[in-house]
């Protein structure tokens, strides 16, 4: 509440950084906000006193606490001055790419955030360039960070500025730390495991392919997974890399990473007649909420998108350390 109480909070102003200086301010109080440092009701340090002390203009100071009331995060009275009027919190979430099941890990997370969380959502496109000017303008503006890993050796160089408690890492364990909070999906082992509940249905079929196209980004480790599971099986199979190579022949199962060739599959099934399931067969990599209706029903590999969100919402309620996987699964449909 708002009483005479001593202001508790001080700024520290970096005169060096490339931070603008309002900007530095908001993000000090909301920081301090996140921390519990400041708590509703909390009466802020008066214009005058910040200038003094830091050093600033009263413009630069009016602009930091003009963002804040539009945040609805501080408000003013006349002659008591500003307080803390909000408890809302920010939340940073990197994506690597935004596709159909990265909708559903999304609105799982925030379905699942308390009403005061808000949450920013940004891509880094695999582009190591672009991930650090993420991370970079972030720091200090978010309670926690929620980030996509990817395969770059500069990607754990670049989250060190960020608190270990504040980071959780999501999807791929690469270029982790052993300290890091992280909630992974394994792509090698629980993939082969996946396969195995579908060797009767794999024994239908000639051979299998598997469609890795350069152009995607999924994790190698499954390439090598689905060879050990081809070679335990005694199956034969052939790793096709080159999408301008991908042409349908009958008596062959196929499994892709990418939708693309789940959509060139589907056109070249219609071109010569063939049915899939029965003639040819296929194994779609992540499941989308679409699958299930496309033709009559794609089979799917995959993590369970939903409880990655779930976990990752409740690692912004918590301040627990949480390292665990999401289990990957086999749906089975006509496809296959």
């Amino acid at each position: 509440m708002l009483n005479e109480e001593q202001e508790k909070f001080v700024f520290t102003i970096n005169h060096d950084s490339d931070i603008p200086k309002y900007q530095q301010l908001v993000n000090g109080i909301n920081n301090a906000i996140a921390e519990n440092i400041l708590q509703k009701g909390d009466l802020l340090p008066s214009v005058n006193s910040i200038c003094k002390t830091n050093q600033l203009s009263r413009d630069t100071v009016f602009k930091a606490y003009t963002i804040l009331k539009d945040q609805n995060t501080i408000d003013s009275v006349p002659n008591k001055g500003y307080y803390v009027s909000g408890e809302t919190r920010k939340v940073l979430l990197v994506l690597d790419t935004f596709k159909a099941y990265k909708e559903v890990l999304y609105h799982s997370f925030v379905n699942n955030l308390a009403d005061n969380v808000i949450t920013d959502v940004q891509f880094h496109h695999y582009n190591i360039d672009v991930f650090k000017t993420i991370i970079n303008n972030s720091v200090g503006k978010y309670y926690k960070y929620v980030v996509m890993n990817f395969d770059h050796k500069e990607v754990s160089p670049t989250l060190s500025v960020i608190a270990n408690e504040k980071l959780l890492l999501i999807d791929w364990n690469i270029h982790t730390e052993k300290q890091n909070n992280y909630i992974f999906q394994d792509f090698g082992k629980a993939f082969y495991n996946a396969l195995e509940n579908a060797v009767d249905l794999f024994k239908k079929y000639k051979n299998i392919q598997f469609i890795y196209p350069n152009y995607t980004n999924h994790p190698k480790e499954t390439l090598e997974f689905f060879k050990k599971f081809c070679v335990d099986f005694n199956f034969d199979y052939e790793v096709v890399t080159d999408p301008k190579k991908f042409d349908i022949e009958k008596g062959i199962a196929y499994i892709s990473v990418s939708d693309r060739i789940l959509g060139h599959f589907l056109e070249q099934c219609k071109e010569k007649e063939l049915e899939p399931g029965t003639d040819v067969g296929f194994l779609s990599y992540n499941e989308t909420p679409m699958k299930k209706f496309i033709y009559k029903g794609i089979s799917v590999v995959s993590t369970d998108f939903a409880a990655l969100g779930t976990k990752a919402a409740a690692f912004i309620a918590n301040d627990e350390v949480v390292q665990s996987y999401v289990s990957t699964n086999l749906i089975l449909r006509e496809s296959l």
